[in-house]
């Protein structure tokens, strides 16, 4: 269950389609499921066209198809006689049945509602599958990150593909005006993006008496069946200028003449949504631009703000897995396990919710029981984290954050700090406090301290099971440190250190070296514990 991420344009196609002819040479039929008719067409013919010369069978179901052909093709899918079978979800019918399905190919998966996808488990679990996205729903991402779902990223652009231009404005008609008009005048064609059906005349009304020079075209979910595939035929065929649509072009045919994308009361899309519209355009080495109108004079939601900020913010070539990243911290992750595609992870926490997850794909990928880990809380006031002017990149910062987070080794610990300064130098004071931070909380975990925080002038060890190290052993072993230790009698699962320097160096210091005294006395005690256990089983 692999998730293949790139931009518009980038080769996922092409990856599928090795895909699909590796599985067809080894003797297993291949399903294509697609958004839309639109797209599914598209893949038809690039398949057809691709596989052309080989033993290859492909065919489609879909509405464009009359209902004779498409028995025909359900009955040679139930004989193995055919080897893709491509179509919207349409596919997922109980009426079709493949006599070998061997991959599933999804593309531009974000497009489908969870039902159908929770259709798809009952084929997942005997067959592979290949899900094609720019921008995955929070839900996927967070799947793919916690090891649930592999993830491949295509991230090399093709040649002479420039970034789109964007930019994020209150509506403004005279800047809607002059957009059109430029594009009209290079040769090019326009599309307009206005996602309310029931408004959707006023506007052609508007936009006819704003540019009058520009033929226009309108397509939305509710028109007619064949009117929609037309009304796209012919704006490909530069019969209209202007292509007045709702989100339903978010899929759809790959046109390298339309290179402005405007798209009105954008406050109102999802930034996966702005994405894949954004991806419409700019298909070819034509420089192009993208103007997100949201309304002027309405007061904007948080989230909606930041998602616009995101969609202008993240511009450059392959930015799709960013965005997806953000969109994951915008929305929340959603319920892996259920229907629902983002959500809350305030209300539990986010590394919280990483680790009761981590617990469950160890446990269902080996069969054992994950060890019970202690989450240790370092609460020592310190500037800890990867500063932009050292690590520029947002996909590399989130990264090594991740893999501080699930670090559990003071060994693996160092080589990630070694890598670091490896790959971008010495590290600033910020970065080394990061590293301070996950050293002390990675000790205090390995000793079952739970909380490690600053108190006035001295630090306080709680430990999660009221089980504090042998005390007599404590002193024995603890050299200069246990000076300044000290118990108060109320808290039974405390020890307390007092800070005889206050400057930071001296503070994690002197916390890490009692911790370190917590470690040796713990390994002494499993030896014991190990030698006790070979002379009992000698006995026996």
């Amino acid at each position: 269950d692999r998730l293949i991420c790139g931009d518009v344009g980038y080769g996922k196609t092409e990856v599928a389609m090795r895909a699909a002819f590796k599985a067809v040479c080894s003797g297993k039929q291949v399903a294509i499921l697609a958004p839309t008719t639109l797209l599914a067409f598209q893949h038809f013919q690039t398949l057809q066209k691709r596989f052309d010369g080989f033993p290859v069978s492909v065919d489609m179901v879909s509405r464009l198809r009359k209902p004779s052909e498409q028995k025909v093709t359900l009955k040679k899918a139930a004989a193995g006689t055919l080897d893709v079978l491509i179509g919207t979800h349409r596919i997922l019918s109980s009426d079709i049945v493949f006599r070998d399905l061997g991959l599933l190919i999804i593309d531009e998966e974000q497009r489908f509602g969870v039902k159908h996808k929770e259709k798809l488990k009952q084929l997942k679990s005997h067959v592979d599958v290949l899900t094609l996205t720019a921008t995955p729903i929070p839900r996927t991402m967070q799947m793919a990150m916690s090891g649930i779902r592999q993830i491949s990223i295509i991230d090399t652009p093709p040649q002479d593909r420039r970034p789109v231009q964007t930019y994020v404005a209150p509506f403004d008609a005279a800047w809607v005006k002059r957009a059109v008009i430029d594009e009209l005048k290079r040769g090019g064609q326009i599309y307009y993006v206005f996602n309310r059906v029931e408004f959707i005349e006023q506007k052609v009304q508007f936009l006819r008496e704003l540019v009058p020079e520009a033929r226009i075209a309108v397509a939305h979910g509710q028109m007619p069946e064949g009117k929609v595939e037309k009304t796209m035929l012919d704006f490909v065929q530069r019969k209209y200028d202007l292509l007045l649509a709702t989100t339903i072009i978010e899929s759809g045919l790959d046109i390298a003449n339309v290179n402005t994308l405007i798209v009105d009361e954008a406050e109102r899309l999802g930034l996966s949504q702005m994405y894949q519209l954004r991806g419409r355009v700019g298909r070819s080495a034509r420089q192009a631009w993208a103007y997100f109108f949201y309304s002027k004079g309405r007061r904007l939601t948080k989230e909606a703000t930041e998602r616009l900020e995101t969609i202008e913010e993240h511009t450059a070539l392959g930015s799709g897995f960013k965005i997806a990243l953000r969109d994951l911290q915008i929305r929340g992750a959603g319920n892996i396990l259920g229907e629902s595609q983002s959500g809350h992870i305030a209300s539990i926490g986010f590394s919280l919710y990483m680790e009761l997850l981590q617990e469950a794909v160890t446990r269902l990928k080996s069969g054992k029981k994950a060890a019970m880990k202690i989450d240790s809380a370092i609460e020592i006031p310190v500037t800890a984290y990867f500063p932009t002017f050292y690590i520029a990149d947002e996909e590399t910062r989130v990264e090594l954050y991740s893999r501080l987070a699930r670090c559990s080794d003071t060994a693996l610990l160092d080589e990630i700090r070694d890598e670091c300064e490896d790959r971008f130098g010495r590290l600033p004071e910020e970065a080394k406090g990061l590293f301070i931070i996950s050293r002390l909380r990675i000790l205090a975990a390995s000793v079952g301290v739970k909380k490690v925080t600053r108190v006035i002038n001295h630090l306080r060890f709680e430990f999660a099971d009221a089980r504090l190290p042998d005390i007599g052993r404590l002193f024995k072993n603890g050299g200069e440190i246990l000076r300044q230790i000290y118990f108060e009698p109320k808290d039974k699962n405390t020890i307390n250190l007092n800070i005889i320097d206050d400057s930071d160096e001296d503070v994690f210091g002197d916390a890490i070296a009692l911790l370190q005294v917590f470690d040796a006395i713990r390994q002494q005690d499993e030896i014991k514990e190990a030698e006790i256990g070979e002379n009992a089983a000698e006995i026996l």
